[in-house]
């Protein structure tokens, strides 16, 4: 008997599983095979573009498009890792993968610039059929609902997008009917999650292993508790970043708006908890931030309380960007990250933060950094010579 051929996507997980890369987790497996499943629908599906193309120009919905898949599960247990094997190993066009709060703002933008300029009377309906055009897979990575405005389009945004043809990816921490939860006229979102429960194959991805945890290097990138070795072990890594510039203040435009960073030299913007996580800022201005500096220094990160929610979510947002952009975050803080927010309104979502800092103190982490921005570390900036020159 022929042995079982094995899809693309599984059979890579294997091999590196084999090669002590990855240790097997019977959970990922079976994401796996979801996801392998879509893309050999998908594979299918492409090698019909006429009748994709009738599909598209009729704006009826594609019987040919593929389900999706909604892959949640606790940080650290692989969810990107296997949308990265996923799209790696499914070979169609317009494919896209994008984080979801930039891809948010990106709909806000587009929606705005369409009520002004275009002459349409359904601003969303043109923008979903733009998307469309251009993307038959969309992945989303981890979908959280916060803002009311979000909530509102997120359903028509989705159909939408089903109905045309594209199909989603989509991660998150949470379960469809936890989404939004507690937010504000939140009955009127779950008509979108009945779409996404109804339309995408939901698969749990949540093992008992944080593999970002494992992967944890223990390098001198975030510094707690707060006194005077820490500042001198902060000061000798903001002098290497800056490649010992003067760390002077400058500005940063952000959608018609100006950003003040209170020092910054070749590459390196620095702050403190204050000035970027008490003040009114949002998803623009530190996507903006992560974007212009290669590396970040957040310095004296305090205590989290329940009744500083919002400063809370404001330093996952930042923590978010850096981790999408590759950008080295260096912080201090008044404890280890587990300890910095326990309890109150989005104290499960700062787990996926405790995890991605985590992450982010790894020598795996700052090798993806050097590949995709070189220029945020220079010469001088080597992990382990950075340990043992502290210490």
């Amino acid at each position: 008997m022929a042995p079982q051929r094995l899809a693309p996507l599984v059979s890579v997980l294997e091999e590196r599983i084999a090669q002590g890369e990855l240790v097997f987790d019977a959970a990922q497996r079976r994401a796996a095979e979801s996801l392998a499943r879509l893309g050999e629908e998908l594979a299918r599906s492409a090698a019909r573009p006429y009748a994709r193309l009738f599909d598209r120009l009729v704006r009826a919905p594609s019987r040919s498009a593929p389900r999706g898949v909604y892959l949640y599960g606790r940080p650290g247990r692989g969810k990107s890792m296997l949308v990265d094997l996923f799209l790696a190993t499914t070979a169609i066009p317009a494919k896209r993968r994008v984080h979801f709060q930039p891809f948010m703002l990106e709909v806000h933008r587009r929606l705005d610039a369409l009520r002004r300029h275009a002459r349409t009377e359904d601003p969303l309906a043109s923008l979903v059929q733009e998307i469309a055009a251009t993307t038959r897979l969309l992945c989303l990575d981890e979908l959280e609902v916060r803002d009311v405005a979000d909530a509102t389009i997120l359903g028509r945004l989705f159909a939408g997008l089903l109905d045309t043809g594209t199909t989603l990816v989509v991660t998150s921490n949470l379960p469809p009917e936890r989404l939004y939860e507690g937010g504000l006229n939140r009955e009127r979102f779950l008509p979108t999650i009945e779409l996404l429960r109804s339309r995408l194959e939901v698969v749990a991805l949540d093992g008992p292993i944080d593999y970002r945890l494992k992967r944890l290097a223990g390098l001198p990138l975030f510094l707690a508790p707060l006194g005077p070795e820490t500042d001198a072990r902060l000061a000798a890594i903001k002098a290497i970043l800056s490649g010992g510039e003067p760390l002077v203040p400058t500005t940063l435009a952000v959608e018609g708006r100006t950003l003040f960073v209170p020092q910054a030299a070749s590459g390196v913007a620095v702050f403190d908890f204050a000035s970027l996580c008490e003040r009114p800022l949002g998803p623009a201005d530190y996507l903006a931030l992560t974007r212009r500096f290669p590396a970040l220094v957040l310095e004296r990160v305090p205590l989290l309380t329940p009744d500083r929610r919002n400063e809370a979510r404001r330093f996952v947002t930042v923590v978010d960007a850096a981790y999408e952009q590759k950008v080295v975050l260096v912080v201090s803080a008044e404890a280890e990250p587990e300890r910095l927010y326990p309890e109150g309104e989005g104290a499960f979502e700062f787990r996926r933060t405790v995890s991605r800092l985590a992450e982010m103190q790894s020598q795996d982490w700052l090798e993806a950094c050097r590949a995709r921005r070189p220029e945020a570390l220079p010469a001088r900036f080597e992990p382990f010579a950075l340990t043992s020159d502290l210490s």
